[in-house]
């Protein structure tokens, strides 16, 4: 199964068009209300001329009438405007938030399967929050000044086209003026590109060490390993706060010249203004307004400036998105396929970890019928966990295929697939929940006679009910309130929910007591009494008792394959030779990400 494979691990959310690019049809979804948003901008920049034309009504009629009524009349006006336009600014700034909402909502699934999806695909820790960080970074921007800026930017001809009537050399003065913020305003985004990837990369990076901190708490302060986890830690948030400080000198430095600029500009028009009226070709008002007018030009590229920081994060969050989802889109292409019921076929499959092209697993095939188990054995290291990830497809083939029923796993829909699967990883991770959500793999829609069901077929409801609170038990993140054993019965039963064909339990038993191996032979028997197949890795020979067929794995290959007790005899008159149980030998490399009959 190719990464691409791999990425079929959602359904399309309800509603929408299964091959329908998620982050156009949220962008889609809010258009109405941009246009609301425009207009009320519109009107806005509009109003905002209020205040020049004020002055220009105060300097050249009111002090030249010393008509008192005519101040009252246009100060009255000019109030109401002024009201009106702090409603309609105040309107859009809170239509914005909520766009921003909107988008977050449509999205926010997609970070969500992302975070479980990018692992399988090879990401570097910290890769798989990136897209939450950049849906909080596209909500964060919608929801500040800094799309009203860009929103503002096409009515700046209206405020130059002003500057125009009152004097032509005003005119082109400002656009000079708004030429060189421009050019200040391209610049900031040249060099904030880079720092903002760089200060996006370090914060992911520093927030793997912590949470790595977090899960292994106990073994650090145990092992006296605090100071040297502090250190590491230290050290990536050193790097974190001088890429946050190279963003910050490239974008506030050249935005502090935006701003001198911009009031450099202010004056420059009163001194051009100034000369005009020593001319006689201005007004002194028109000199007022004319200066209110260039600030308020020249206002939404300061603006932008100001938050380019965070518009160069929402547009790179934007991108990234977008790249997320057409990877993901690939998942909604399968078709629901029939429940599995008949076979699992492995034919010379091989199998390498996420983002590698190195192979721990190579040319592995065998077949297994309705009904059927088979135990896989072999040393550490012998490849028997990354088959039986490869056999559930969370781990890509490189090379070969797994079938059931004849058909390649990537052909399933992913949702489907998994109602038909039954996986126990060697390391159980449990969530935070009741242990009726985790045995149910946290179906809302669960029923309580298939979660009884599924602890019965694992028999871990006697232990199950001696819990203080029975099934609605919460048992803390990973499983913490809970022995190792009893997370594994858990998982166990888990695994078994929905009487699921394929079931592949990896080292079911290495927490477990003689009770426990008991209930893990009958779960086994109870797989294949209802016409299931189980493939259980085991290293102890209680996890074979069930068990019809053995396979044994060494350096990546099966070595040897058949019914149970007579392989298992063949191993004790000729065990295997010595350097066969060695681990860490590089295995032959596949090219390519293919390789699937």
């Amino acid at each position: 199964m190719s990464s691409r494979g791999v990425l079929r691990e959602f359904p399309p959310l309800p509603g929408h068009a299964p091959h329908e690019d998620p982050v156009k049809r949220a962008f889609r979804m809010v258009r109405g209300d941009w246009l609301h948003v425009t207009i009320f901008s519109a009107f806005v920049n509009v109003l905002m001329l209020t205040g020049p034309l004020y002055m220009l009504q105060v300097y050249d009629r009111v002090l030249a009438s010393r008509s008192m009524q005519t101040l009252v009349a246009v100060s009255l006006i000019a109030l109401a405007a002024f009201m009106l336009q702090g409603a309609l600014d105040a309107f859009r700034l809170k239509l914005l938030s909520r766009i921003g909402a909107k988008i977050d909502r449509e999205l926010s699934p997609l970070a969500g399967r992302a975070v479980v999806t990018l692992p399988l695909m090879g990401a570097k820790p910290g890769a798989p929050q990136q897209p939450i960080r950049d849906l909080d970074a596209l909500r964060g921007f919608l929801g500040s000044l800094g799309p009203t800026a860009l929103i503002d930017m096409p009515f700046m001809p209206l405020f130059l086209a002003a500057c125009f009537l009152l004097h032509p050399l005003l005119g082109w003065l400002t656009v000079a003026g708004g030429v060189v913020i421009l050019a200040l305003t391209w610049l900031t985004d040249r060099k904030s590109a880079g720092p903002t990837r760089a200060v996006m990369t370090s914060g992911a990076e520093r927030t793997t060490i912590a949470e790595s901190g977090r899960r292994n708490a106990e073994a650090i302060r145990a092992l006296g390993m605090t100071t040297a986890f502090s250190a590491r830690h230290q050290k990536a948030h050193d790097g974190h706060v001088r890429d946050g400080l190279t963003l910050s000198d490239a974008a506030s430095g050249i935005g502090a010249y935006a701003k001198v600029v911009r009031f450099g500009l202010q004056s420059a028009v009163l001194g051009l203004g100034a000369w005009l009226v020593v001319r006689g070709e201005l007004s002194p008002g028109a000199m007022i307004a004319a200066s209110i007018l260039t600030s308020r030009a020249m206002a939404p590229i300061e603006l932008a400036v100001a938050h380019w920081k965070s518009f160069v994060a929402a547009r790179q969050g934007y991108q990234r998105l977008k790249s997320i989802a057409s990877h993901l889109q690939q998942q909604d292409k399968a078709i629901d396929l029939p429940r599995p019921h008949k076979s699992l076929q492995v034919s010379e499959a091989t199998i390498a970890a996420p983002g590698s092209q190195r192979v721990i697993v190579q040319g592995v095939t065998f077949q297994l019928q309705a009904g059927q188990a088979v135990g896989l054995v072999g040393p550490s290291g012998s490849g028997k966990s990354t088959l039986a990830r490869g056999l559930v497809g969370v781990w890509p083939l490189v090379g070969g295929a797994v079938r059931l029923d004849g058909a390649r796993l990537d052909q399933w829909h992913p949702e489907q697939l998994g109602r038909a699967l039954g996986y126990l990883p060697q390391d159980v991770e449990l969530f935070d929940g009741t242990v009726a959500e985790n045995i149910a793999r946290l179906d809302p829609a669960m029923t309580s006679e298939a979660v009884l069901k599924a602890a019965a077929a694992a028999g871990a409801h006697d232990m199950i009910v001696g819990l203080a609170n029975g099934y609605d038990t919460v048992i803390g993140e990973r499983g913490t309130a809970l022995s190792g054993g009893q997370r594994q019965r858990i998982a166990l039963a888990r695994a078994l929910y929905g009487d699921p064909f394929l079931v592949v339990l990896d080292e079911p038993n290495a927490s477990l007591d003689n009770d426990g191996d008991e209930a893990l032979t009958e779960a086994i028997r109870g797989v294949k009494a209802r016409g299931g197949i189980c493939v259980v890795v085991t290293h102890r020979p209680s996890g074979l008792a069930a068990v019809d067929l053995v396979g044994v794995m060494a350096l990546g290959q099966l070595q040897a394959f058949g019914p149970r007790d007579e392989v298992l005899q063949k191993m004790m008159r000729r065990p295997m030779p010595a350097q066969t149980m060695k681990t860490g030998k590089p295995l032959t490399t596949v090219g390519g990400t293919g390789g699937q009959p």
